[in-house]
């Protein structure tokens, strides 16, 4: 088994053999996955003391644990490896190695870790595929025991660990789940140690993945770990329409790319006067309709004509605001207002509508049957034709008919 890259080949202990470390694609084999990790020390030559003998390993879906290779085995990204577990013992991939992770461990502040007995030899390897190969039916089958009970909950995933002596079950729920029965439901119907975990919905999108309304992978199954609240505001700030089905994402909430420019709009709508500005010119009082972030610009309507719109620089807006603040009115917005330069068109869409459609030529040449054209008549040298008859005014051809037969003689 291996880890997907160019490199793979059948070692059950590395991604390939093409490479001393086992993989040639400097250690960054498997980005297909979950929360990759990319090894930017791949390259750079490990200290020969302190040496960090610590791995992390990657199990289904996005869970990752870090382990303490007591053995000192010769482990690379992409290693099928076997760990210690209770009950029994797991089965997963390397996902990183070197000094990387001795900084993820004290980012996410992980406790003492377990140990690493082995690299994963054939037998475990076919366990490992095997439990593996329940999974769908065994979260079919939970998912109808729960309903038979009764219960207001939602069987997401189940993973087996990778001798088959325990299973995983995610769930997400509105409320408390008394689950109590469920549990032994599950020991008597699967004969393995249960173990069940409330997830909430945006970790439930990012165990199952999917394809965001932007066309890319989500975020929170390629590269967000932490999941941190977002409200209406941020929508309000960016000038969004608070739609929910365009701001909701595929778990259901509000979307958490919301927060990823949000600061940047913060900053820039600092030098921005308030949303709620008055100015008091020649002509009545206006307010504010409209921020324009990028253009840098207010729009401005009065309170008797609301519908039409007036733009101005907010720098002019200032100056506006500091004329009012010592008691005068400002010009009206009519004067005020700068005329936009006129954007110059494409060359296409200057063009006619119906440039597309062109004429047929009349005098095209037929063809016959057999789809050869027909030779060109010679006018001038061609012997003159008889005349066609005529026809009637009722569509009849005018042939001379033969007189009628006189029957009084």
């Amino acid at each position: 088994m291996s880890c997907g890259c160019k490199t793979s080949g059948s070692s059950t202990q590395s991604c390939g053999t093409k490479s001393a470390t086992g993989c040639e694609n400097v250690n960054t084999c498997g980005n297909s996955y979950k929360l990759s990790v990319f090894d930017w020390l791949s390259k750079v030559e490990q200290p020969t003391q302190n040496r960090c003998e610590f791995v992390e390993v990657r199990f289904k879906n996005d869970r990752k644990c870090f382990y303490h290779n007591v053995r000192q085995l010769p482990l690379s990204v992409g290693s099928i490896v076997t760990v210690e577990s209770s009950p029994g013992h797991d089965t997963g991939v390397v996902s990183l190695t070197g000094e990387l992770v001795r900084i993820q461990m004290k980012k996410k502040k992980a406790e003492a870790p377990q140990k690493v007995y082995r690299i994963a030899n054939q037998r475990d390897i076919e366990l490992w595929q095997e439990a593996r190969r329940k999974e769908d039916s065994v979260k079919i089958e939970a998912r109808r025991i729960a309903r038979g009970l009764g219960l207001e909950m939602k069987i997401t995933d189940v993973e087996f660990q990778g001798d088959g002596n325990k299973v995983t079950f995610y769930y997400t729920a509105d409320g408390r789940v008394d689950f109590r029965q469920l549990i032994k439901e599950y020991a008597s119907v699967f004969r393995a140690k249960i173990d069940m975990k409330q997830i909430g919905h945006r970790q439930e999108a990012a165990k199952i993945g999917g394809i965001g309304s932007c066309g890319r992978e989500l975020c929170c199954s390629t590269w967000l770990t932490d999941f941190r609240s977002v409200n209406t505001q941020a929508a309000r700030y960016q000038q969004l329409s608070i739609n929910p089905q365009k701001l909701a994402g595929q778990c259901g909430k509000l979307k958490c790319c919301l927060n990823f420019e949000l600061d940047s709009y913060m900053e820039t709508l600092n030098h921005f006067p308030s949303s709620s500005t008055v100015l008091n010119t020649e002509k009545g009082r206006a307010f504010c309709i409209k921020i324009d972030v990028f253009k840098r610009k207010m729009w401005f309507a009065y309170v008797e004509n609301s519908m039409t719109w007036y733009d101005l620089d907010i720098g002019v807006v200032k100056e506006l605001i500091a004329v009012n603040k010592n008691g005068r009115p400002c010009a009206p917005l009519e004067d005020l207002r700068e005329d936009s330069p006129q954007l110059s068109t494409d060359l296409i869409q200057e063009n006619s509508v119906d440039r597309f459609e062109k004429k047929r030529p009349r005098n095209r040449q037929k063809q016959n049957r057999n789809g050869e054209q027909k030779p060109k008549r010679d006018t001038a040298n061609a012997a003159p034709q008889a005349k066609k008859p005529g026809k009637n005014k009722s569509g009849n051809k005018n042939k001379k008919r033969p007189p009628r037969p006189n029957n009084d003689a």
